[in-house]
């Protein structure tokens, strides 16, 4: 059966946009309401609208678009031409030339680089000749296994200026990671740098590259950035200092005439078991997407300083951080460590250090800061805030709450937005000049999305009753296909629910048209025939004072079907023994009786991949002693947690056969 949501956990709190805000903000409610239904009834119209509306087109389309998803084969604004990099910074040099496009800010806190348009213009430029120079051509993918420095968007943007499609790699990645990425893509040429720096550490970025490269044989030049200056090995007929290519070559490089539906990039994820898939996005359709969704969902506003905490190896970087804003003529900001060195107050004093008008980060980053106390955040001004966004996963609504409380000073609406790297940008999300906010939901469909949640026989569920997350209509961000697998491209997000794109997602919908994303389908426990979320499970442990984070996944039962097992960090402190009943009780009260933990496993930390999500599918199989088949770990932050758990998982295990 579908689970049921309680009356009890829809009298959530309703929080209004400041008026403040809504004197500036580009849609109000009544506006969203309009242009929503439009969008859904004349999807053609509306999107060549926008289409006209954030990009300029060398020459014009010849149909808005054609496909469907039923044959999934969609194609949007056929036959148009255009540069997803004159797009992001020639066409606004008449007016933006000396406007700030990248602020950089270095690990440290000890170097910061503004580039403006006209700046950025030349160093594309000349590196896209850089490329050209070593035979990089229209449709050659080359990989960028780049640290957080500026030479990563001067990169990308300089393979979209000639029409080659980059594959950006993390870059605290592994070699073995790198060389997955590379050899999948096929990439000729390959661009590092001598080191990386994260927090205080030192990655070796080019020892990682050699390590990789010496499994492709594609790969016959490497350029690299020379950024921390640390020695490395450089060998004499592959590898080319990227400075002094760059002083090789002019910057007259004109933008390659591309077709809508050629693509711009591919970007890889992991699946629970097999290699990482390559999400290959198109130029057309992504940018009217994501140009669109980044001036009104983070209501941007001409003068505006963005930051989006994302690495550019994600979606969200790409997304957010480089083509939304750069499209928008917007001033992204570039960081390159993270929140919690040299100390906790670090985000907080980047947005005063440099007016930080918006702000879009992970959940985990928000329960990190939020429990090391208030005192680092209050110790700085953040005046500058109008806009705070949440992204990666659903953010519990104590946490987001702590986050419009104390880092936005009640007076910041907050974006939680919902979205996939397979889906190129956001597509729920609140308004924040239309949404009365919910804390821990991420609202309304964006437009021109219709999002539906359907059963395991794929009818419509009711209000309140949970399920699976599919979406009825097309829109432009959509990914093309998974590169060079056409028949996993199907079979994933297709062919289970016909006509409809399956998100892999589970879901609810108050009565007030609210979604709230409960996490993965596999992500659901099935306790004596109730699904439960492991996201409201989760919600439930981190309301307990004592508990710094916590994570659930469904274990084997022999009566019940499944069970709820517990990992949690808890804070020092804290007795095992009375805090292990109190979560009992406190996830009882929240969600029911049939909610009750089988039990609770004390860790350290938690598996996350680099984005910040937690990677239960390991916490599964380590719970069920699975400890030989893990599937893809190439995504995680810190591998040695892993280690560590499963120790304590088999001490656990040994304790349980004694009693």
């Amino acid at each position: 059966m579908e689970r049921q949501i309680g009356e009890k956990q829809q009298k959530e709190k309703i929080y209004k946009v400041p008026s403040s805000f809504l004197k500036h903000a580009h849609i109000n409610l009544k506006q969203y309401k309009k242009l929503y239904r439009y969008s859904i009834k004349n999807p053609n119209k509306f999107w060549a609208q926008q289409a006209e509306k954030f990009i300029n087109w060398f020459s014009p389309w010849k149909k808005i678009s054609t496909g469907s998803l039923k044959k999934h084969n969609m194609r949007w604004f056929v036959g148009g031409k255009l540069n997803a990099c004159y797009n992001c910074i020639d066409r606004h040099l008449e007016t933006h030339r000396n406007v700030a496009a990248i602020i950089w800010e270095s690990d440290n806190g000890n170097e910061s680089r503004t580039i403006s348009y006209g700046e950025l213009h030349e160093k594309v430029s000349r590196f896209a000749n850089v490329l050209k120079k070593q035979g990089v051509k229209k449709g050659d993918r080359v990989c960028i296994y780049l640290p957080m420095i500026p030479e990563i968007i001067i990169a990308m943007l300089a393979c979209a200026r000639i029409g080659a499609i980059h594959s950006v790699v993390f870059g605290g990645f592994s070699a073995e990671s790198l060389c997955t990425r590379i050899l999948d893509a096929g990439c000729r040429l390959l661009i590092t740098a001598d080191f990386g720096a994260r927090g205080g550490q030192y990655i070796p970025s080019k020892k990682n590259a050699d390590k990789a490269i010496a499994k492709c044989p594609k790969v016959k030049k490497v350029i690299v950035v020379k950024h921390t200056g640390h020695p490395i090995t450089m060998h004499r007929k592959r590898d080319i200092w990227y400075h002094e290519a760059m002083s090789e070559v002019d910057a007259k490089c004109p933008a390659v005439k591309m077709d809508a539906n050629d693509p711009l990039f591919i970007l890889y994820t992991s699946g629970s078991t097999g290699k990482p898939k390559g999400i290959l996005h198109t130029i057309g359709g992504y940018l009217v997407f994501v140009a669109m969704s980044f001036k009104y969902i983070f209501d941007y506003h001409a003068g505006d300083t963005y930051w989006c905490t994302a690495d550019l190896g994600w979606i969200t970087g790409h997304s957010y951080l480089l083509y939304g804003p750069l499209l928008n003529g917007g001033t992204t900001l570039l960081f390159e460590g993270v929140p919690n060195y040299p100390s906790f107050s670090r985000y907080w004093e980047i947005i005063d250090k440099h007016q930080v008008n918006i702000f879009y980060t992970a959940p985990t980053a928000i329960r990190a800061l939020r429990h090391e106390g208030d005192d680092w955040v209050k110790k700085t001004s953040r005046k500058s805030l109008k806009l705070l966004g949440s992204v990666g996963e659903p953010i519990n609504p104590d946490v987001w709450e702590w986050y419009y409380n104390v880092v936005g000073n009640k007076r910041c609406p907050i974006v939680d937005t919902w979205w996939q790297t397979e889906t190129g940008g956001i597509l729920i999300t609140p308004l924040p000049g239309a949404t009365p906010l919910k804390p821990g939901s991420a609202a309304w469909p964006f437009f021109g999305i219709v999002p539906e949640i359907i059963n395991e026989k794929s009818k419509l569920v009711k209000d309140n009753q949970s399920g699976r997350l599919v979406l009825k209509q097309a829109w432009p961000g959509l990914m093309k296909t998974i590169y060079g697998d056409k028949k996993r491209f199907v079979k994933t997000y297709f062919k289970e629910v016909p006509g409809k794109y399956l998100t892999g997602d589970s879901a609810y919908r108050d009565k007030k048209g609210y979604f709230w994303i409960i996490g993965r389908n596999d992500d659901v426990i099935k306790v004596s025939g109730h699904r439960i979320g492991t996201g409201e499970v989760e919600s439930a442990l981190l309301s307990v004072p004592a508990v710094s984070e916590a994570a659930v996944v469904a274990v084997p039962h022999e009566i019940k079907g499944q069970s709820i097992f517990a990992y949690v960090v808890k804070k020092s402190g804290a007795k095992s023994d009375a805090l292990k009943k109190t979560l009992n009780n406190r996830v009882r009260q929240k969600i029911g009786p049939i909610a009750t933990l089988q039990d609770v496993q004390w860790v350290k930390a938690l598996p996350k991949t680099r984005s910040g999500k937690i990677m239960r599918r390991i916490l599964r199989k380590i719970a069920v002693n699975e400890f030989d088949d893990l599937g893809d770990t190439s995504t995680l932050a810190n591998p040695s947690v892993v280690d560590d758990l499963i120790a304590e998982r088999k001490k656990y295990s040994a304790k349980i056969i004694k009693r």
